[in-house]
Formats: C-alpha cells, sequence, structure tokens
C-alpha cells in the first residue's frame, strides 16, 4: 500500500437519512439548525477526520417517497461549508457542486474563496446531476455523455482559472505604489465546446494552489473523469474482490493519464452501526429498519435504478426477478449496474435487497468497534481502498459511537492517525501541492 495508514473522510446528509428522523430522540428541526451540523463537524474534528463531505441536489423527487422521507430539502454546501469552516480548524470541507447546472467562472471563484476562509481546507466534489434540467430552462435532463463531456471541459475551465495569478503576484509594493505584478496574471482566453471563457479569476490562488477534486462516478466516462482529474474517489463496492478490481483500474488509468496511482485516494463507503455487543448494534439497525416505510423506499430505488419492475409490488419473501443482462439508463449507469450484480451474485428476497440497499448500494456494517475495525483493516490492506466515505445517518449518537469506539480501536492498532499532520487538507491527505501551470 501506498499510504501508512486509513484515511477517513465523513459523508453527512443535508437531512437525517432513512428513518432516523422518526427516532424520539432525533431532534424535529436538525435540517434547519447550524448548531447541528456545527456539533457533528467539531465531533469528527476531535476523532481526527481528514474531511466532511456534503452532497447535493438541484431537484425535489416528486415520487412515491415524497412524503414519507426527509430528502426534499437540504441546506447549499457552499453556504454550509464555509459556515463550518469557521468553527473548525483542521478537517476537510468537501461541498458538492454540479458542472452541468453552474458555470465555471462562479464555481471557480467561490470554492477559491473557500479555501481561503478555511486556510486550506476546501474540496469540490465533482458531480454531473442526477435531474434537475427542468429547473434550469431545460424541458429535461441532459444526456449521460453529454453531461460528462460538459464536465470534462467544466474542470478544464475552472482549474485554468485557479491559475489565473502567480502565488506571489500580489506585491503590495507601498513604496512605489505597486499593488500587483502584471506580469504575474495569466488569461485563460478558453474557446471550448460548451464554454468561453477569458478571466482571470478575481480571486487570488488557492492556499492549496487547487482545492481537492473528489469525484464519484463509477460508469465508464466517470471512472476515466475520476482518473484524469480526481484526487478522492468516492466508490461503492459490495466485495473486497470487486474493490480491489475497482482500485487497480482508476489507478492504472490514471498513470495512463500521466499521474501517480499515489495521487489518488480510493474511498469506498460504509455505513456503520456501532454496539458495544453485536446484540447491541443489531437491534439498534433493525429500530430504523422498522421505522422505514418499504413501499415507498422500494418504489423508489425501482425508479433509481431502472427496473422494469416495481420492488413494491412483489411479496416481501419472494426472491427478486433477475434483471436483464443489457441495460441502459442516462440517470446513474454506475448505481444500475451495482444494484443487478447484487441481484445476480445473491439472488436476494425483496426482503433481503430491500435491507442491503438502505445506505444507497453501499455496505452496511453492523458490530462492534472491533469487529468493524477488523473489516477496515481488511479491506485496507488487502489494496481495496486506501480509506472509507464514513456514511452517517446525521444523528449525533451514531458519529458519537464511531467516534468514540471505532476510531480509537483503529488508531490502538496504529491503522489511523491521532494529530493531523499538516495544516492543509492536500497535506493531511498526502496530496502534493498543485503547482501553477504557469511557472
Amino acid at each position: 500500500m501506498s499510504q501508512s495508514k486509513i484515511i477517513l473522510g465523513a459523508f453527512v446528509p443535508g437531512v437525517l437519512t432513512g428513518a432516523a428522523w422518526r427516532l424520539p430522540e432525533a431532534p424535529k428541526d436538525s435540517f434547519r439548525s447550524f448548531e447541528h451540523y456545527r456539533y457533528i463537524a467539531e465531533k469528527l474534528e476531535a476523532g481526527r477526520f481528514h474531511s466532511l463531505f456534503f452532497n447535493d441536489g438541484v431537484k425535489v423527487d416528486l415520487d412515491p417517497g415524497l412524503e414519507k422521507g426527509p430528502n426534499s430539502v437540504r441546506w447549499d454546501p457552499l453556504v454550509l461549508a464555509p459556515a463550518l469552516a469557521t468553527v473548525t480548524r483542521h478537517i476537510g470541507l468537501i461541498a458538492t457542486a454540479s458542472t452541468t447546472y453552474n458555470e465555471p467562472y462562479n464555481v471557480a471563484r467561490k470554492y477559491a474563496s473557500l479555501d481561503h476562509l478555511s486556510n486550506g481546507r476546501a474540496g469540490w466534489n465533482l458531480v454531473t446531476s442526477l435531474g434537475g434540467g427542468e429547473n434550469f430552462n431545460r424541458s429535461e435532463h441532459t444526456l449521460h455523455g453529454d453531461r460528462h463531456e460538459r464536465a470534462e471541459e467544466f474542470y478544464d475551465v475552472v482549474s485554468g482559472l485557479w491559475d489565473s495569478w502567480d502565488d506571489d503576484a500580489f506585491v503590495q509594493d507601498k513604496a512605489s505604489g505597486t499593488w500587483l505584478d502584471s506580469d504575474k496574471l495569466h488569461l485563460l482566453e478558453h474557446q471550448g465546446k460548451y464554454f468561453q471563457v477569458k478571466g482571470p479569476l478575481n480571486v487570488a490562488r488557492p492556499i492549496q494552489g487547487h482545492p481537492v477534486i473528489a469525484q464519484a462516478g463509477s460508469s465508464e466516462a466517470g471512472i476515466r473523469l475520476g482518473a484524469r482529474v480526481g484526487e478522492l474517489i468516492f466508490t461503492a463496492q459490495q466485495t473486497v474482490e470487486e474493490s480491489r478490481d475497482f482500485y487497480e483500474n482508476i489507478k492504472g488509468q490514471a498513470v495512463a493519464f500521466g499521474r501517480s496511482r499515489d495521487h489518488l485516494k480510493v474511498l469506498p463507503g460504509i455505513s456503520p452501526v456501532v454496539g458495544s455487543t453485536q446484540a447491541e448494534a443489531e437491534a439498534k439497525y433493525q429500530r430504523l429498519q422498522e421505522l422505514l416505510d418499504p413501499q415507498s423506499f422500494l418504489s423508489r430505488i425501482s425508479k433509481f435504478a431502472s427496473l422494469d419492475y416495481d420492488l413494491a409490488e412483489l411479496p416481501f419473501d419472494d426472491v427478486v426477478p433477475l434483471p436483464p443482462e443489457n441495460f441502459s439508463t442516462d440517470s446513474h449507469p454506475s448505481r444500475q449496474k451495482l444494484v443487478y450484480d447484487l441481484i445476480r451474485r445473491e439472488r436476494p428476497t425483496v426482503r433481503q435487497l430491500f435491507d442491503k440497499l438502505t445506505a444507497g448500494g453501499h455496505r452496511v456494517l453492523i458490530g462492534t468497534p472491533e469487529s468493524i475495525a477488523d473489516d477496515l483493516q481488511h479491506w485496507f490492506e488487502a489494496g481495496a481502498a486506501d480509506g472509507f466515505n464514513v456514511m452517517f445517518s446525521g444523528l449525533h449518537a451514531g458519529i458519537d459511537d464511531f467516534v468514540d469506539g471505532v476510531v480509537p480501536e483503529l488508531q490502538r492498532r496504529g491503522l489511523f492517525q491521532r494529530e493531523y499532520v499538516g495544516a492543509t487538507l492536500r497535506e493531511n491527505l498526502g496530496l502534493p501541492y498543485r503547482h501553477n501551470r504557469h511557472r
């Protein structure tokens, strides 16, 4: 392994996920409360997590799950992350922004500003979006291939804008009255298929050179984009063998682009439920499962995975029918493949598939701090992961259980940092400073 210690990033939803909001101890209006997210960020920083990640979307899914789930509202990550930057000192702050429904200049400006505000802890989760065209003057969502082609050019424009100024361009010489050295200014003059952007950016160069780029696409086009520009790669893999294959594939493609394989950190998602005993952990999980509404959840999964049948209409203990060998979707092909592969590999009942997919296709780990640490250690040492994107429901208790239980166990084994090693997110992840292409 190229990394001696596990990287831990936290995924925290804009709202409590699943049925967690129905628990009596869950605060009723946490999704409106900044203090809710402040507690989470401070707790994760105390647990030496490398980063805190917020996803995003630009539409409300008007489907059968609308009334039952809290997914219709969320904070804008590029409002929440700057606020959290003022109450934390070390943890990286990774906010999602879509390349389909934004303009490069705005995105470059916001993330450069966040990097300065946080003293070098900004990250951009680069996504093409699963939908939302109807909210942006379009009759329908942009096609998958077009989204990724636009994303490639979008990144090139953003990264070029971040190099508008040399690090030492602003000389601020009071004696001569010279504010900046214009020889250290670089116009982008981009003329492409999707964008015409002259530049320069009206923000100083980010502290990290470039904010860290996170990326999560596992389709062929998504893997190519991640291999070319991604630095933190979020992925959903169900077996160590699948994850090892993905790990080698994307790092091999990165090398073909002239990059070092060590400059991509692959973080499969996990959804942990921690108890002092196995029985306690399983009871916590079942308590949440019993509060979910199976009909709306299964209908949403059927639509999300583009199944040609509705799982909600099948008896709960029937075996799920085999999906077609050949399939196509314009929304989320990588996650569709994950669901189809899971059905073929495990031939689950509807009930079993329901349990498997409550974390969105990510692995659900139910156990003690020791057993969960065993699992993470196995994947890490098997070359299947550089770390993990730990997906929390948003409940403070679940985050406390992991930080107070699993983290010390990993530290005891010498697998996880006891202190932050650097000042910036790049330094803490073992990623290099991004030098200006013009120098």
